[in-house]
């Protein structure tokens, strides 16, 4: 019955628009639970898989009639999720990792899947960058040599402060990869970015540098207006400063805190439950859009740029997406480099829920105060195996290999832990089976027995 449907939906299986007889046909010979599905997300490059998925026909192969419905900001995403308006969603990881520590969403969250690796940037004001500008370091070229510490922001904060300023940038969400990114470049550069106060969103106490959030598609306007003087965020919003001759992006995350995965697929424990043989069908599309974008060197980004710039998902301009899809990223006017782990998707394991990338998140919440107290090992371990779920990704990866979409040797054989080759700007080596020690090793974050509290860390 399957092959009969799938017959009826054109080239590469893809339903023509408005035709879900077929795909009914197919999640009924599936024992699909549930066939029409939606799925949130924003509007950043890195929901790409489930473009694709969308707009290749994976979903539909599946007998999956999805909708992608995009949504005002994290939280207004997260409410979705938790109350089932939204089946599942593009997530930052640190929205699943909140629920599992007991500071996020009471609901239990997880995620079968990741989204994406790096991917990120931070952009400062053009009026930063030309205090800045004459300290940088430059190449023969008269290129700025890369990756920048943020100790070159130390005399404007001076000066801000002088002038009874503080001295503000933005970030998407306060568990986002960006906020732990931009927080681990100022601290990596001798600038703190503040501590959680226990159930403070805020997290400015004894900052320097002044964080607030911002929803992505705001963040080059919020910045022009000079209400924020730089952001930490993901693509298209770095170039969209450099398009509109706003801002200038100063370095990108895998020169930061190394390697990073970066968005997940994320969704209730209890749709899990009730919807297995949905979420593995979802997984399946998932798992081929992700190859797709990343297959023979990316010579499919193109095509998956112009999806992306339609209006119904990122609604960016092509020359914008492109700047950073395509194995480049454009700093400024004439200033294009080659920045190949910049954006992956199925390549090094990047769609892999990798329990060390997760830990990693959560030793930041330590480091700054989301976590209140000091954790041991072991609850790391406990709390990252309560929401990643490999094993619902090893299940759909060795279907594909059974219906020879996929080869065994494309997925990793793993424990669920990264060897992590790529340096941190500050040199801190990562071991993720040594958590607390990690979070407590940096000069700028809390140490063993420290909490947060009014009158700073005691």
């Amino acid at each position: 019955m399957a092959s009969v449907a799938l017959a009826g939906c054109g080239k590469g299986g893809q339903a023509p628009a408005g035709d879900t007889g077929d795909i009914a046909k197919v999640a009924a010979a599936n024992g699909i639970e549930k066939s029409n599905l939606k799925l949130g997300f924003i509007k950043l490059t890195d929901i790409a898989p489930l473009v694709v998925a969308k707009e290749k026909g994976f979903f539909a192969e599946e007998g999956l009639n999805v909708t992608l419905e995009p949504q005002a900001n994290w939280k207004v995403l997260l409410d979705g999720v938790v109350s089932g308006q939204l089946d599942a969603s593009h997530m930052l990881a640190g929205q699943i990792l909140a629920s599992g520590a007991g500071i996020g969403a009471k609901t239990k969250l997880i995620t079968p899947f990741s989204l994406d690796m790096n991917g990120k940037g931070v952009t400062i004001s053009n009026a930063v960058y030309e205090q800045i500008a004459a300290s940088l370091p430059k190449g023969p070229d008269g290129k700025v040599i890369m990756p920048v510490s943020a100790s070159v922001l130390k005399p404007v904060v001076a000066k801000a402060k002088a002038e009874g300023k503080p001295f503000k940038m933005g970030m998407v969400f306060p568990v986002s990869t960006h906020n732990y990114v931009l927080r681990y470049w100022l601290a990596a550069g001798g600038l703190n970015p503040g501590y959680y106060l226990p159930g403070d969103a805020a997290g400015t106490t004894g900052a320097e540098v002044q964080l607030s959030v911002t929803p992505p598609p705001q963040m080059p306007s919020t910045m022009e207006a000079g209400t924020i003087s730089g952001y930490s965020v993901g693509e298209p919003w770095n170039q969209a400063a450099v398009k509109k001759k706003i801002g200038v992006p100063i370095i990108v995350d895998p020169d930061i805190a190394g390697t990073t995965a970066d968005k997940v697929f994320g969704m209730t424990e209890a749709f899990a439950q009730k919807n297995p043989k949905t979420v593995q069908a979802l997984l399946r599309a998932l798992i081929r859009a992700s190859q797709w974008l990343d297959a023979d060197g990316g010579k499919n980004r193109a095509e998956a740029v112009k999806m992306l710039a339609k209006s119904n998902y990122v609604g960016a301009d092509e020359d914008v997406l492109l700047a950073s899809m395509t194995g480049k990223f454009t700093f400024g006017a004439g200033d294009t480099r080659d920045t190949p782990e910049f954006n992956m998707f199925f390549k090094d394991g990047a769609s892999y829920p990798y329990y060390s990338d997760g830990i990693w998140y959560l030793t930041q919440m330590r480091r700054w105060g989301q976590i209140v107290e000091a954790k041991p090992d072991q609850w790391y371990m406990d709390t990252i195996k309560s929401v990643y779920r490999p094993d619902l990704y090893d299940e759909a990866a060795k279907a594909l290999v059974a219906a020879g979409k996929a080869k065994a040797e494309d997925f990793p054989q793993t424990d669920g832990y990264r060897t992590y080759t790529r340096k941190a700007i500050d040199g801190v080596s990562y071991d993720a089976h040594h958590p607390a020690a990690y979070a407590a090793s940096f000069a700028i974050g809390l140490k063993d027995g420290q909490k947060v509290t009014p009158a700073g860390v005691k």
